[in-house]
């Protein structure tokens, strides 16, 4: 069974043909040994075709295609000219071998071309790599290198261009970012502090977040000035006026050293630094919780913002962190811990990034493994969603937290919780109802749209149509439907069921003559009655009344009540 060899490279598709297998014996140390000597290799391998790439986009086009695993219809038209042709009824008595297993089943989906991929065919096309130079006449080494330079380029460039993931390197640069701000934020409050304490110690006391202790040292400036002028702006910034009544007694007693302008400015420029930091810490927040909203949604929703940022910044990215089990997913972040742990044959981590979640705060100290467990397992999934999902909705996590607050029932009170599937289906119809509410939205517009529409071709249909060509009304509107029934009714037809009124008349007329009977003989009249209904003529009504039998059966009935 001979052996064909598919080769892509920057310049185009190569076609190689392998003779003498069976005293190579396909073995990979003989092949590898082979391979650096042309003499001896280029006996074995030979070219039979090469169909060269039209352009440098042509070029990118097709290597984007062969690393997805699709064949392309140049490859195609390619392989079908150059292999040898395939009866239906017949095997082939050859095979493909191929570097991406991917492109090779896609190869036999389509052309039913056996394909194979293994050690043996990648050292081939490591020695097909090594000459090809040689192998193609018109080819130059300094061409193919400048060809591979830029496929490889324009390939990368590509790549980052079109990423799907690529927008969760915001998500982890921010994360990063804040990370990096709130040590800085801490560092520099901090100095601050220190700083400013030297001119007024009593205030670190007094006012103790950060952020509002720079606001303060930055208002106050030198406490020899502070007096009860400026208690309103710093009523204002404190927003107690007890601490800041408090902030000015401390001011007129305090122990601290006086201090230059100069160093006086110097504080007041730092402070400023810091407060410009930290209000940057709250939009850069915002700006997170808003791209986590975008991207993933559901995991947000379970976990938070910031920790589900943090998962997918170790991770590397949300299609990583996807990729994840979720006992993975548990200890990520402790992987110092974990390998510390079977190093030295100790308990491993029950924990890593998922301990800041406030749902294994609130566990007891028995619990906080089991919890941990499960909210990985419950992150796992909504990752999953959130990677695989096009629609940007937030129903699979919010049905997941709840999953996860009635399993801290569960081990807390013993409450069974309710199954998986039954959560997934009730978050699953909201989805589609979420889905029918916007469908709705957008067709309730053109509904209208077409409401009006209709009623101005009606307007003009109606007077168009209304009369046929001899004069006779042939659609005519509602009203005069009914009035022309009701005139129809009057002249021309005969109904065949007596009206309502008449019937109750000769319902009357009947009690009269059988002289009011009882309850049992109006039973059975009425029974009488629907049956002479359903005949539906006068004459069969006035028989059915004057028969012997029925009388009879009334006379018997009421001799019968009267006896009893």
């Amino acid at each position: 069974m001979s052996l064909y060899l598919l080769y892509e490279f920057a310049s185009g598709y190569a076609l190689f043909n392998c003779h003498g297998l069976d005293e190579i014996g396909q073995n990979t140390d003989a092949v590898r040994n082979s391979v650096t000597d042309l003499s001896r290799f280029g006996k074995v391998v030979k070219l039979v075709g090469f169909n060269p790439f039209d352009s440098a986009l042509d070029a990118l086009n097709q290597i984007n295609a062969v690393s997805e695993g699709q064949m392309t219809d140049e490859l195609q038209n390619f392989l079908e000219a150059n292999l040898p042709k395939v009866k239906e009824s017949k095997k082939p008595k050859f095979s493909l071998g191929v570097a991406e297993p991917k492109l090779g089943s896609h190869i036999f989906e389509v052309t039913k071309i056996p394909c194979q991929s293994n050690e043996f065919v990648l050292e081939l096309l490591r020695g097909v790599r090594l000459h090809i130079d040689r192998f193609i006449e018109n080819l130059k080494p300094g061409d193919l290198e400048k060809a591979q330079l830029g496929l490889g380029h324009s390939y990368s460039r590509a790549k980052v261009k079109f990423n799907v993931n690529r927008v969760d390197n915001m998500v982890i640069q921010a994360i990063f970012l804040l990370d990096t701000l709130d040590k800085d934020v801490n560092s520099f409050s901090m100095r601050v502090r220190e700083w400013y304490s030297w001119h007024f110690p009593e205030l670190v006391k007094i006012v103790n977040d950060n952020y509002l202790y720079a606001k303060v040292a930055k208002y106050v400036d030198n406490k020899s000035t502070l007096s009860e002028d400026k208690l309103p702006g710093l009523i204002e910034l404190v927003e107690d006026e007890d601490k800041a009544k408090e902030i000015v007694e401390a001011a007129k007693a305090s122990m601290g050293q006086d201090l230059s302008t100069y160093d006086l400015l110097n504080v007041k420029l730092f402070a400023q630094r810091v407060m410009d930091l930290a209000e940057y810490r709250k939009k850069l927040y915002d700006y997170l919780v808003a791209k986590m909203s975008d991207i993933a949604p559901n995991l947000a929703a379970l976990i938070g913002e910031v920790v589900g940022a943090r998962l997918i910044s170790h991770a590397g990215s949300l299609t990583n962190l996807a990729k994840c089990p979720s006992s993975t997913l548990q200890i990520l972040g402790a992987e110092k811990a974990l390998f510390r742990a079977l190093k030295t044959r100790g308990n491993t981590p029950k924990y890593g990034l998922i301990f800041h979640s406030s749902f294994i705060g609130r566990a007891s100290a028995r619990n906080k493994g089991r919890m941990a467990r499960y909210l990985a397992n419950k992150c796992s999934i909504a990752s999953r969603i959130d990677c695989f999902l096009d629609k940007n909705t937030t129903a699979f996590g919010d049905k997941l937290r709840e999953q996860v607050e009635e399993r801290l029932d569960f081990y807390d009170k013993g409450v069974a919780p309710r199954k998986n599937i039954d959560v997934m289906k009730v978050a699953i119809g909201n989805v589609d109802n979420e889905e029918e509410d916007v469908n709705g939205a957008t067709t309730k517009s053109s509904a209208k749209k077409s409401k009006k529409k209709k009623s101005t071709e009606m307007d003009v249909d109606e007077v168009a149509e209304a009369v046929d060509i001899n004069g006779t009304p042939t659609k005519p509107s509602s009203k005069k439907n009914k009035k022309n029934k009701s005139k129809e009714m009057d002249v021309d037809e005969i109904p065949a069921e007596p009206s309502a009124k008449k019937s109750k008349k000769k319902k009357s007329e009947e009690m009269d003559v059988d002289e009011a009977p009882t309850e049992p003989s109006t039973k059975k009249s009425k029974k009488t009655k629907s049956k002479t209904e359903s005949v539906g003529n006068g004459e069969e009504k006035q028989a059915a009344v004057t028969n012997g039998d029925g009388t009879g059966k009334k006379k018997k009935s009421r001799k019968s009540v009267q006896d009893s």
